[in-house]
């Protein structure tokens, strides 16, 4: 089997002044959530990911919405409309999910199924409202949990929604932090992502994106402006550590 790492460095020899990045967060699969709308769009979408190398598809699961089995037959069918129409210009796909939050989720089994394929690694996103006491901890217990990877998606679009004291017990667990692109392509945040680049504690990046248009692909973008502020070798970190995750070896 040819491992994530084997590509990215296939990848690296044909574009040899390029990192080979994972864009950890995307919704380009045709007509499974409020991504991409059709093959023709996602294809447009990954055609606009000069850097990436490999691209995890993660469609929103909502556990009120669909069962993992219902949500699994959707992405699967949606997964082979765009497959047959693949070639190798684009950058290889990885099937997973961005689950929503729900209460009693670490008490879940039927998590494996969502994380992404070939890893123990699970993409879940937070409510958009002030967290509970329960939902703290909830992700914090599942952070904890030996046989997952949690990654908090979109982590910095969750500032306004927990208390500062809370932060330091996500921050000292081993939950892993995704940022996403715009973070460091808006003004007013720019300094703030580069800062958390900078000390380590931004693990992997994802553009987010959900259509050719609105809200496109910006990854490569992002890039640059780490590439011209950090260096090189602070995109490299994120990506020899994107891949050991997708290839089952962990954060160490």
């Amino acid at each position: 089997m040819v491992t994530a790492m084997a590509m990215a460095n296939t990848r690296r020899r044909m574009h040899p002044v390029l990192t080979a990045m994972v864009d950890f967060h995307t919704h380009i699969l045709p007509g499974v959530d409020d991504g991409s709308h059709s093959v023709e769009e996602s294809l447009q979408m990954l055609h606009a990911m000069p850097e990436v190398s490999c691209v995890i598809a993660t469609p929103h699961f909502y556990a009120w919405e669909n069962t993992p089995e219902r949500f699994l037959r959707r992405r699967t069918a949606a997964w082979e409309q765009l497959r047959e129409r693949l070639d190798d210009t684009v950058p290889d796909i990885r099937l997973g999910a961005e689950v929503c939050y729900f209460e009693g989720i670490c008490r879940s089994d039927e998590l494996h199924s969502l994380c992404i394929e070939g890893t123990n690694v699970l993409l879940l996103e937070m409510p958009f409202e002030k967290w509970s006491s329960r939902a703290l901890h909830d992700l914090l217990e599942l952070g904890h949990r030996a046989e997952l990877r949690v990654v908090l998606a979109h982590a910095e679009r969750y500032e306004s929604f927990y208390h500062k004291r809370d932060w330091q017990h996500v921050a000292d667990s081993p939950i892993m932090i995704q940022c996403n692109a715009a973070f460091f392509l808006r003004l007013r945040t720019r300094r703030e992502a580069l800062r958390l680049v900078k000390d380590g504690h931004i693990h992997l990046l994802g553009s987010d994106c959900h259509g050719a248009e609105h809200r496109a692909p910006n990854l490569d973008e992002a890039a640059q402006v780490i590439r011209k502020n950090l260096g090189e070798d602070a995109l490299c970190e994120i990506d020899r550590l994107a891949l050991r995750l997708l290839d089952g070896k962990g954060a160490e």
